[in-house]
Order: C-alpha cells, then structure tokens, then sequence
C-alpha cells in the first residue's frame, strides 16, 4: 500500500514538472518567435559598392601579368587573395589566360630563385603587382584594394574583373 502511494505521488509530480516545463518552452518559443519577428529588417539592405577602378596602368596592353608575392607560409588573406585572383582571371578571360594574354604567377618570396624578382619588384611581404605590358614597357602598380575587399569573394571577384577589364 505504501509502495503504491509513493508510485502515485511521483506520477503525479511528474506529470506536474512536465506540464509546468512544455507550458514554460511553448512560452520561449512564442518569445523567440515575437523576437524573430521584430528584429527582421523592414527594408533590403544594399551591398556595398564595389570600389571603383583607380589605377596609373595604361589601356590596350598587349600582355598582363598578375604576380601574387607570399611567403612560405601564408594567412587566409593571402591565399585568398591568390586564390580569388587566379579564379577571376581563369573564370571571366579564359581565352586570354589560355593564349598567354594574361599570366598568373604565384612568386614565394622565400624561395632563393625568387629573391631577384622580389628585389627587382621592391617586394618584402604579400603583396598583388599587376604589370601591363604595352608597346614592349612594363607598367607595374601594386593593386592594394583586393585586401580591402578578401573577405569577400564575390566583390574581389567583381572589382578584379573590372580592373583587368580596363587594361585590354
């Protein structure tokens, strides 16, 4: 008879605990919910602009070199950077990465044979050199934008795009 009491007596404060615990989630999830619902923004907000096109290179080059200097090792800045550069040029000028019109290279500083390229670049860290090469002249300009916008790949993408757009 005790036994059966006590049996009784946990059922019930079960049942108890568990109706005071879904009527308390039924709560947080109709605060939640409210909470979603004011926090959603009422108008769609615009990306930032995609920083314009500002360089000394001359238009109409014959070739582009685009030189990704790095070390050995390398932040995720830096290999996006290569990354995200290489995939613009390979993606949006395929026919003139094929032909050679525009090169991609990838120079690690700390290699020995790459030394006279970093010194005759001026180059001692990560850097994106682009060289536009017209009537047989180099024209080189270090392209320090694409840092501003690594984390974002689609207006990397986008701003490489139109800066390789502007040298052919």
């Amino acid at each position: 008879m005790k036994k059966l009491l006590i049996i009784g007596i946990i059922t019930v404060l079960a049942v108890f605990i568990f109706a005071v615990i879904s009527q308390s989630g039924s709560k947080n999830k109709t605060e939640l919910s409210t909470t979603v619902q004011q926090t959603r923004p009422t108008q769609v907000q615009e990306l930032p602009q995609i920083p314009k096109v500002q360089t000394s290179l001359p238009s109409g080059a014959e070739k582009i070199e685009v030189l990704h200097f790095h070390a050995a090792h390398q932040c995720i800045s830096c290999i996006n950077i290569g990354k995200f550069t290489k995939a613009t040029i390979e993606e949006k000028f395929p026919e003139e990465y094929k032909t050679g019109k525009i090169v991609f290279r990838e120079v690690n500083i700390d290699l020995s044979e790459n030394k006279p390229i970093a010194q005759d670049y001026k180059v001692s860290g990560s850097a994106l050199f682009i060289n536009a090469v017209k009537d047989g002249q180099d024209h080189r300009e270090e392209d320090s934008t694409v840092w501003r916008l690594v984390t974002d790949e689609v207006q990397l993408k986008s701003y490489f795009e139109a800066k390789l757009k502007t040298l052919l």
